[in-house]
């Protein structure tokens, strides 16, 4: 019995000992404090683990992405920018002076950087020529991708009437903008050193706010919000082994323990894989060749990310016919692979077989006829063929 409470003794101390030494336990996507949240799979588009994604929120300066994104997208980036008094804003900052002039893409940057209103602020009024067709840029971009839980009314994020997003939403926008050389260029940097165009001379160094790509080593964006409205938001990237999660925390105060969870759970829980080989015999016609029709092949399969529950379909995308000359190994075309509905990459369609100018002393009307038959039957038996099959 003695030695009974002595084992119990000392296995007590040793859990008082993690309590006040305070080694981390991690909730590993238990326990998210969120009040909503939604970790998100970019190679598949496949939803991992969420609660109230779709619940409308304001999301405070995560709207920035957006702002971004705009700005980048137009014609502007090169120009220079002119700050003027009536891009102010209250709140984080640049700390732009009235008459100083920046590069549009050095502004983005210390937007993405430090949050920037005053930033923001700029690039609407250089973008969109006021606030309110700005926003209405952005509204329409936000549609253009599918963000149909989503409206924007300022470029900082400040609380307004109808600004609002959804974490699913915010998931799919930072995975749009990933897409964007120039954003994920921009916003994996730890900080940005700014040359101002004027005053000639000066510099300034902005540090990222996202502190989450020093805390985990496969954040590769991110970007940070806050108002009393919204509570703390965050909405980030990071990349593993080909797999690219994007995880968005709407009013939560531990964003940052919260968002690592959800990663380590989410790499656990995806993988790539490799589809099989597309072997089915396909022929193509060819005009006017020695060969009516040629079979085709294609390469190898792209390393794919799908889970238990996720489609990958193959769709050709290839001609409904060839111009002879055709030779062995040219390529036709391309079979495009999806995920959950989701690009996921693409693999050549090759000719496998060569087909000559052909004879033209044979009937015109016998190979015309016989052509427009095999194209007919070509369109029916393949447009709109994909092949569906479940995630290995």
């Amino acid at each position: 019995m003695y030695v009974g409470r002595c084992v119990l003794k000392k296995i007590w101390s040793i859990i008082v000992v993690f309590l006040l030494v305070g080694i981390p336990i991690r909730a590993y996507a238990d326990d998210i404090g969120a009040y909503a949240y939604c970790l998100y799979c970019a190679n598949n588009g496949e939803i991992l683990k969420a609660n109230r994604e779709n619940e409308k929120l304001p999301m405070a300066s995560t709207t920035k992405i957006m702002t971004a994104l705009v700005g980048l997208e137009s014609d502007k980036t090169s120009d220079n920018i002119v700050i003027s008094s009536d891009m102010y804003a209250e709140g984080s900052s640049m700390y732009l002076a009235d008459g100083e002039v920046l590069f549009m893409r050095d502004i983005i940057g210390g937007m993405l950087m430090v949050s920037g209103n005053d930033a923001a602020n700029a690039i609407a009024l250089t973008v969109g020529g006021s606030y309110e067709n700005f926003a209405d840029m952005m509204n329409k971009k936000a549609e253009g991708i599918g963000l149909f839980n989503t409206h924007f009314v300022t470029p900082s994020g400040l609380d307004a009437e109808g600004h609002y997003s959804t974490a699913l939403d915010l998931c799919k926008l930072m995975s749009y903008c990933m897409s964007n050389s120039d954003f994920a260029e921009i916003d994996k940097q730890r900080s940005i050193t700014i040359n101002f165009v004027e005053p000639k001379g000066k510099t300034q160094t902005y540090y990222n706010e996202n502190k989450l790509l020093s805390k985990y080593e496969w954040c590769v964006a991110g970007k940070t919000g806050y108002t009393d409205l919204a509570g703390r938001t965050l909405v980030t990237c990071a990349e593993k082994d080909g797999v690219r999660l994007v995880c968005a925390t709407l009013n939560d105060g531990n964003d940052w323990n919260d968002h690592i969870s959800l990663y380590d759970y989410g790499f656990e829980n995806t993988n790539l894989s490799q589809p099989e080989s597309e072997s089915k015999k396909i022929k193509i016609p060819v005009v006017n060749g020695e060969l009516s029709e040629i079979l085709i092949s294609t390469g190898e399969p792209p390393l794919v990310c799908a889970g238990d529950n996720t489609d990958v379909s193959a769709v050709y995308d290839i001609p409904k016919f060839l111009y002879a000359p055709v030779s062995k190994g040219d390529k036709i075309g391309e079979l495009k692979y999806y995920t959950g509905g989701v690009y996921a990459g693409k693999t050549d369609v090759f000719a496998d077989e060569s087909s000559e100018i052909g004879d033209f002393e044979t009937s015109f009307i016998d190979n015309t006829a016989s052509f427009f038959i095999k194209i007919k039957n070509f369109i029916l038996k393949h447009t709109n063929q994909s092949k569906k099959r479940k995630g290995s």
